[in-house]
């Protein structure tokens, strides 16, 4: 148990919307680089306990957001120098005024990354996750064609993960949970299609037919129509 009467998950509830604003006010100015702001300071504003402030804090301080100096406070510390690939990270810089930049850098990301992740995991994945992969797909199309949008996301982002996962490329799987953030956003912030394209669902098949049958240059074609497709879609909604 924490101070205050505070259990461990309430500490996480309280401590992560604080957490975020205080990233945003950085990221959009109102906190400046190198300004100290004590503990005190963050209790007051939000009326939190100096357990949940504390928590802040080190979740600030865990991804470069801001340094703690002893008799001088937290000082916020330039957006450059934070984990970039931090799945906080870019979920506060997608909830914040830099949303446009973000999305274009992981839009990039995603460009140069996930179509030689569908060729990988036609290549390398197991046999049961390739079927898992089609099941997906033929899902997504269902959902996406009756308006489920909910279930739609939700195939979505397990369909790219599956595919980071076992594309066979270490560094790949470890941004499965970046693009999952990525997909989640889109959707938080109103920038994913209400109504998936048919061009998208038969990318999305192609690349599952493509990994069914251990062809990489199908899946790898497949997943470069679907993120040419956000590339497009990214570009004129911002």
């Amino acid at each position: 148990m924490s101070n205050y009467g505070e259990s461990d998950s309430e500490v996480v509830l309280m401590h992560t919307p604080v957490a975020q604003e205080l990233a945003i006010d950085i990221i959009e100015g109102r906190w400046e680089i190198g300004r100290p702001v004590t503990l005190e300071e963050i209790q007051r504003r939000f009326s939190i306990s100096r357990t949940v402030a504390r928590e802040v804090a080190r979740q600030l301080q865990s991804v470069g957001a801001v340094e703690v100096r002893k008799r001088l406070g937290i000082v916020a510390r330039p957006v450059a120098e934070w984990s970039a690939l931090n799945t906080q990270v870019v979920n506060w810089k997608l909830h914040s005024n830099q949303r446009r930049s973000q999305l274009i850098s992981l839009t990039e990301l995603r460009l140069a990354v996930e179509p030689a992740a569908a060729a990988g995991a036609a290549a390398h994945a197991p046999m049961d996750v390739k079927a898992k992969v089609a099941v997906l797909a033929v899902e997504m199309r269902k959902t996406g064609e009756q308006g489920m949008l909910e279930k739609f996301h939700e195939y979505d982002i397990e369909f790219h993960s599956l595919l980071l996962k076992y594309s066979g490329n270490e560094l790949f799987a470890a941004l499965a949970d970046v693009v999952s953030t990525i997909l989640r956003g889109r959707v938080e912030i109103g920038m994913y299609p209400q109504q998936p394209e048919p061009e998208a669902l038969d990318a999305h098949q192609e690349v599952a037919d493509g990994v069914l049958k251990g062809d990489p240059a199908m899946a790898r074609e497949g997943m470069r129509r679907i993120v040419d497709e956000v590339d497009e879609a990214v570009s004129q909604n911002i």
